[in-house]
């Protein structure tokens, strides 16, 4: 009997030899960086009794090691992101912006009375003013910094234009969208809203979205990112599951796109490009998929600055993220915070959805409609809603403050100072409509799994 063949397998080589043109270097980035994104992200780890992601677990070592300087730097954030709009002249360039920056202000102002505890006795509550800088401000703007290292390892390396080639044959026919938009569907929802938006809008005008399919992504892919769902996940008690959490709210998400593209208003929105200009139709691969996703990943890795630079570009552009957000979100959340504490506007709002909440048969129907209504004003007020009910209406809950995607503290200014013609009214239908699909998707799917 002839021996068997031993020789042990050349990994390098044989990777290599799918795309010879790339260095190996470019084979250990994609792999090395890409794996310790998933493993930042998405792999829970015990430490101190607490089981979370490891990326949760640096962001509580930081807060808990330098909270008394973290209070200032947040107050530093929040005041420079006031500021930087008139640094910039952007402040009068349109009446949103003009709304924005004054809601930035206040946020601001806000802020400085919460931190050196001066001011008006409503703002000062331990509820109010004190729980929504030290609940959701602190926390956000230490992970979008940090989330943003992390983040450039996920999508910075080639990972991102591999599973883009990848699940090109299923973009048209599901989400009506061309299959170049895959990467930038995963950038909207591992990244941000802005960092999708940013994409959206560059194509849109360059002609390779086509109006309605520019609306489809900007309202149907651009949410918040998964650093801030840890932290909705954190307020509503859902870290010790959070793989399912985030699986489930990515799967609602873009089931609810899937059925939102072909109803009203998105349905008949108009298939010109930009300035009625030629579009620039893709070219689709139809062969060799796997050797062309390899390829296009290699090469996005060869091409991607080393990890130090990366690090500096992306916690730049995670600071300034943090200045856009931090000061709106002060603002239009505290307006929320007092008006959900202190007048019943919410709760006669809830109605709206009452009859859909019982329909489903969610035990309790009152809290997930309040907190659906609620939504529209900011992604994270739901959640304190909700923060003391049944395991069940959490998830519910949680799952739609993503889902849902449209809301007024940060993503619909962001569309409208965009390219991307869509009215304010529509923008609403869109939320209403994904609102209650979600709510019909994300139900069943939490007291089977729960």
């Amino acid at each position: 009997m002839k021996k068997a063949d031993m020789t042990p397998v050349d990994f390098d080589n044989l990777l290599v030899d799918v795309a010879p043109n790339y260095k190996k270097s470019a084979i250990y980035k994609f792999f090395a960086f890409s794996l310790l994104g998933i493993f930042m992200f998405f792999i829970s780890i015990t430490l101190n009794g607490k089981k979370t992601i490891p990326l949760d677990h640096l962001v509580t070592f930081i807060r808990t090691q330098f909270s008394s300087v973290i209070v200032y730097y947040i107050l530093v954030i929040v005041v420079a992101g006031a500021v930087y709009p008139f640094y910039k002249k952007t402040w009068n360039r349109s009446v949103v912006e003009l709304v924005i920056s004054t809601l930035k202000i206040m946020g601001a102002i806000a802020s400085i009375l919460v931190v050196f505890k001066i001011g008006p006795s409503w703002l000062l509550a331990a509820d109010m003013g004190p729980y929504w800088y030290n609940s959701l401000l602190t926390p956000i703007g230490v992970l979008v910094p940090i989330g943003a290292i992390f983040l450039a390892m996920l999508v910075g390396y080639g990972l991102l234009e591999f599973i883009g080639i990848l699940v090109q044959p299923i973009m048209r026919p599901i989400w009506k969208t061309p299959g170049r938009s895959a990467i930038d569907a995963v950038a909207s929802f591992v990244g941000s809203y802005s960092i999708g938006l940013l994409i959206t809008n560059r194509i849109y005008k360059e002609g390779k979205y086509t109006t309605k399919e520019a609306v489809i992504i900007a309202t149907g892919f651009s949410t918040v990112s998964v650093t801030f769902m840890i932290v909705v996940a954190k307020t509503l008690g859902l870290m010790d599951i959070w793989n399912l959490y985030f699986w489930v709210t990515f799967l609602v998400t873009f089931i609810v796109t899937a059925i939102s593209v072909r109803i009203w208003p998105i349905r008949n929105m108009s298939t010109d490009y930009y300035n009625q200009m030629d579009g620039d139709v893709e070219k689709i691969v139809k062969e060799k998929r796997l050797q062309s996703a390899w390829r296009e990943a290699l090469q996005t890795a060869d091409n991607a600055p080393n990890l130090w630079q990366s690090m500096k570009d992306n916690v730049k552009d995670g600071l300034v993220m943090a200045m856009g957000i931090l000061p709106t979100i002060m603002s239009i959340g505290l307006i929320g915070l007092w008006l959900v504490n202190n007048t019943p506007i919410f709760d006669y709002a809830a109605y709206l959805f009452v009859p859909i909440t019982y329909l489903l048969q969610i035990a309790e129907p009152l809290i997930v409609a309040k907190a659906a209504v609620i939504n529209l004003i900011d992604m994270f007020l739901p959640s304190l809603v909700a923060v003391d009910s049944a395991i069940e209406t959490r998830f519910i809950v949680g799952t739609l403050s993503i889902s849902a995607i449209l809301f007024f503290s940060a993503l619909i200014p962001c569309i409208l100072s965009t390219e991307i013609p869509i009215s304010l009214g529509k923008m609403i239908a869109v939320w209403f409509v994904r609102t209650v699909l979600t709510l019909i998707i994300v139900t069943p799917i939490a007291y089977l799994l729960l």
